[in-house]
């Protein structure tokens, strides 16, 4: 997928930066180099491949170290929710942010 000089004008405006020509064409450039290195990568057959835990698990095992799930702080939802503006159901509301 290659993208336009049409294509950065778009992202540019969304992304609210301005872009002269030149930054325009540089960033055309960078972002098709991207996508080149990402469909190169995905061109990589992986079939049969298993995925590793660490980088380094392909010459060692190795044993993550990870810590059991357990919750080590007392349930304070009640006293939480009695600071909120707005709550419902016990959720915080919030004003709408997008437009």
């Amino acid at each position: 997928m290659a993208l336009t000089s049409e294509d950065i004008v778009r992202i540019a405006h969304l992304a609210r930066i301005r872009l002269d020509d030149a930054q325009r064409q540089q960033m055309l450039e960078q972002l098709n180099g991207l996508f080149g290195i990402v469909e190169t990568i995905r061109a990589v057959n992986t079939e049969g491949v298993q995925p590793l835990t660490h980088p380094i698990a392909v010459m060692r095992d190795v044993q993550l170290r990870l810590q059991d799930d357990d919750a080590s702080e007392p349930n304070q939802r009640e006293a939480n929710m009695a600071n909120a503006p707005a709550a419902e159901g016990g959720l915080f509301l919030v004003p709408k942010v997008i437009e």
